[in-house]
């Protein structure tokens, strides 16, 4: 009987290598997937706060924007060569006055009208004789008393933003100044940056935006428009990827939208920012990671394969070609390092900018203040050495320790310079007043002993603490000091009594027995002076009426019963200063 022959087994698959290359595929997944959710989180997060910080950036240089230009009509309002052209209609020099003054407000314009709403004079010459007496910034100016804002829709589309005030001589209405705030320039620099920008008023209505066709409508139906925007078509890009968290939608584009409210008249300003450096950050940390797996799996197929000249040359081949990947990868992470460094860049410069302009606005107050202490060196370092001279080196070391404190001030003066936002109350602190009464005396102690004025204090025993800033506080004194000073110039035996009490209010007192106050009513404005030319411009009791006013208090003048001059004082005490500073 025949047999079979014997079959030869069948030789067994290996799965080991499968199994190996499904694990590392599987964990190369989860190693990117996570890497993707936590970097998206974190880069997202970035972004974020550079939004917002942004944004209150722009907050601040609109606030700061408006509240400059606010003042400005209640000053114009009382300029003599204004008043005496509304009285005499004499308007020849009046437009060359109102250009004198626009370059150094900054504002985009000025305009006088007399009491029918005529134009009579204007920074911009070709609307001089148009009619405004229907214009709501003429009517409102002319029944109220005090300064009014208004928001004009313009021909062109874009809003003119107003301030007006009448202008009153002996109880007679002559006219009235507006001046036309420069949103536009904020507009601008909006619009250099990546953000989509718009500023809404109480109703709704867009009335700033860094895109034109905006303005006029409410948000909503802005962002369903079909055309688009300049700003928007750069920094909404898409994107493929699901894990960012979307705030709104723009023509299809998931972009992150941060909103703020503006404390003026129920405004609000909304940006968008795209996530297109949060996806490029990420992309670029996964290619990297990608290329690391990458090259994990072309070195194992390399080994298990190099008995294969086949199949080592297409290892090779693949390997060439991550190496040029990784190449062409490493170019496009610089040139995006490269971008962020400049955008870095640009936001330094938006806000130094901002820095400068609140330089501009201090320089004055500045100037006039180091006058005192380099006044005071100057006798320090003359009494210094007459002492040298006597061989009596431990007083001259006295008066060297007192040059060394005024430069320290000088110092802490110019310091005011290198603050951006130091004006409100984020920058108030708890004061003692009789430590800053102290050391503005110690700041005047060579003026005083040259004089030979006496001083008479009169302080509290306990703190009498005040809620604000030490060093203005302490400018509002050292003026009071100097205004007495020279008051009692003429005064055989001048004496200067201050006193500082804690009652409903810390009051602060100063009172010299010179000649008085001739003109109450114009003390404290810009540039009203008595003294003789070259001795002072008019600026000190002005600056100090503001500082104090900013420090929730105010400042008054009236003449003593016995003769002299008395100025003082009211700071609410630091519970009520916290109060009126929220």
């Amino acid at each position: 009987m025949a047999q079979s022959a014997p079959t030869s087994p069948r030789p067994r698959r290996s799965w080991g290598p499968r199994i190996a290359l499904a694990l590392f595929c599987a964990v190369a997944l989860v190693v990117i997937w996570v890497t993707n959710v936590l970097l998206t989180e974190r880069f997202t997060e970035a972004t974020r706060n550079r939004a917002e910080v942004r944004l209150t950036l722009y907050v601040g240089n609109l606030i700061s924007e408006l509240q400059r230009n606010s003042i400005v009509p209640q000053l114009l309002a009382r300029d003599p060569e204004l008043i005496g052209a509304l009285s005499s209609s004499d308007y020849s020099r009046s437009t060359q006055r109102l250009l004198s003054f626009v370059d150094e407000i900054g504002a985009a314009s000025l305009v006088l009208y007399d009491r029918d709403g005529r134009i009579v004079a204007a920074t911009d010459r070709s609307r001089l004789g148009e009619s405004h007496r229907g214009a709501p910034y003429f009517v409102e100016a002319m029944r109220a008393n005090s300064t009014v804002f208004t928001i004009h829709r313009q021909v062109t589309g874009g809003y003119a933003f107003l301030y007006s005030r009448k202008i009153d001589a002996n109880g007679t209405t002559l006219g009235v100044i507006s001046v036309e705030v420069d949103l536009a320039k904020l507009e601008r620099s909006w619009a250099g940056t990546s953000d989509a920008v718009l500023v809404t008023d109480s109703s709704g209505e867009i009335i700033l935006s860094t895109e034109p066709r905006w303005r006029g409508l409410p948000e909503g139906e802005a962002l369903e428009r079909q055309s688009a925007p300049s700003a928007i078509e750069r920094a909404f890009l898409a994107t493929d990827w699901t894990a960012l968290p979307i705030d709104a939608y723009l023509r299809g584009e998931a972009v992150m939208r941060r909103e703020m409210r503006v404390p003026f008249q129920g405004w609000k300003m909304v940006t968008f920012t795209a996530y297109t450096s949060v996806r490029e950050r990420v992309n670029g940390v996964l290619a990297l990671e990608i290329m690391g797996f990458a090259v994990l799996l072309a070195f194992a197929f390399w080994i298990s394969s190099r008995k294969s000249a086949s199949r080592l040359l297409l290892v090779r081949r693949e390997s060439d070609q991550l190496r040029r990947l990784n190449m062409r990868l490493q170019r496009e992470i610089a040139q995006r390092q490269q971008v962020e460094r400049n955008l870095e860049s640009a936001e330094q410069t938006i806000a130094q900018s901002s820095k400068l302009a609140v330089l501009g606005e201090m320089s004055a107050s500045v100037s006039h203040e180091l006058n005192q202490p380099l006044a005071a060196m100057k006798t320090y370092l003359a009494g210094a050495r007459l002492l040298l001279e006597r061989r009596r080196s431990e007083e001259a070391l006295s008066s060297f320790q007192r040059i060394d404190d005024l430069i320290d001030r000088m110092g802490a003066i110019t310091r005011q310079l290198k603050s951006y936002a130091r004006k409100g109350s984020q920058a108030f602190e708890p004061v003692d007043a009789r430590a800053a009464l102290s050391s503005a005396l110690a700041m005047m102690e060579p003026q005083l002993k040259t004089r030979s004025v006496e001083i008479n204090r009169n302080l509290p025993s306990d703190p009498a603490m005040i809620l604000g800033d030490r060093l203005r506080f302490e400018q509002v004194i050292i003026n009071l000091l100097r205004n007495a000073i020279d008051a009692t110039k003429e005064v055989a035996d001048p004496r200067i009594d201050i006193t500082l009490a804690v009652e409903d209010a810390v009051v602060l007192t100063v009172h010299d027995n010179g000649p008085g106050i001739e003109d109450l009513d114009s003390l404290f404005e810009p540039f009203y002076t008595t003294k003789q030319p070259g001795d002072g411009v008019g600026l000190g009791l002005a600056i100090s009426s503001g500082i104090v006013n900013d420090l929730g208090g105010r400042l008054t003048a009236r003449n003593a019963t016995a003769g002299g001059a008395v100025f003082e004082v009211q700071l609410p005490i630091l519970e009520e200063g916290v109060a009126a500073a929220e």
